[in-house]
């Protein structure tokens, strides 16, 4: 499959920066898969129809957290859809399979996102359905890491580390959905949880996060779990660093609470749970810069 002109001609296709008026809080907000903006090329050259492909989307998360700005808080939100390119990975998590020439030595080839066909370069959708009729040329993977994964960690660098220089810490929320009934390589029983909140185990962020989004969850009524079966992604795992004042928190929202998995549309309990996300929002935002600054 030869690789196409690239239809995210300029950065304000790739993705967007909600922002408050004036930033008050350490706090910043992402929302990496819940793009929707599928090139007709792409749903043309795939195997799936273009509902198929929308069950990877963490489909309305940026508007769950829409909140963020008016709580002084930036919200990063891809444009582009995670079945066409995955933000929360490693550059250059591809597998060979997926190509009809060579990987340079330099991509990760072997890892477990990757044998599972989840890399930065998808070959299946969250069910597991096999994306693309044929295999793609390591210049499409180029092209697209180039014009769509660069600038939006580009964006989510700059957020960071403007917030830490004016707040001596920054606090990452890695904003997700996950779908009512999982795959086999995740754990039985998601769908009895409501919320999940990844830390890394520990390693991410201060002990005062994940026991402020614990806690207020749980105030609302929701069934949580730590780090089970989502402890965090890339963007997580990368900026948490709480000796340098950087934490990262990811949040997991069960799709089964606010939308129509099967139809794709909000429910009628969204607001509700987006009036929950906000106090959510405002709980962490809450939080002083003190108590995440970098110890002294």
């Amino acid at each position: 499959m030869d690789a196409a002109p690239t239809p995210f001609a300029e950065l304000s296709q790739v993705l967007e920066i909600l922002a408050p008026a004036r930033q008050t809080t350490c706090v910043v907000f992402a929302s990496p898969h819940s793009g929707t903006a599928y090139p007709p090329e792409f749903v043309a050259s795939s195997a799936l129809d273009a509902a198929s492909l929308r069950k990877s989307e963490d489909s309305f998360v940026d508007e769950l957290f829409a909140s963020a700005p008016m709580a002084g808080a930036p919200l990063l939100r891809a444009l582009f859809p995670r079945a066409y390119l995955d933000p929360n990975r490693e550059p250059w998590e591809l597998d060979p399979q997926m190509f009809e020439d060579a990987l340079p030595e330099s991509a990760n080839t072997r890892s477990a996102r990757v044998m599972a066909g989840l890399g930065t370069i998808p070959r299946v959708v969250a069910t597991g359905a096999e994306i693309y009729r044929g295999k793609l040329r390591f210049a499409e993977a180029q092209r697209r890491i180039r014009t769509l994964y660069e600038p939006y960690h580009e964006a989510l660098r700059e957020m960071v580390e403007s917030t830490r220089a004016r707040f001596g810490c920054c606090l990452l929320v890695d904003c997700h959905s996950m779908p009512s009934a999982g795959r086999g390589d995740v754990a039985a029983g998601v769908g009895a949880v409501d919320m999940v909140v990844g830390d890394c185990f520990g390693t991410a962020c201060a002990p005062l996060v994940t026991d402020t989004v614990e806690r207020t969850l749980r105030g609302q009524g929701y069934r949580v779990l730590r780090n089970s079966p989502y402890a965090g992604g890339f963007t997580t795992r990368h900026w948490g660093r709480p000796a340098q004042g950087l934490h990262a928190v990811q949040v997991e929202i069960n799709r089964r609470l606010y939308m129509d998995e099967g139809l794709h549309r909000r429910s009628d309990r969204f607001a509700a749970v987006a009036a929950h996300v906000a106090a959510l929002v405002a709980a962490l935002t809450a939080i002083s810069p003190a108590e995440l600054a970098m110890p002294r």
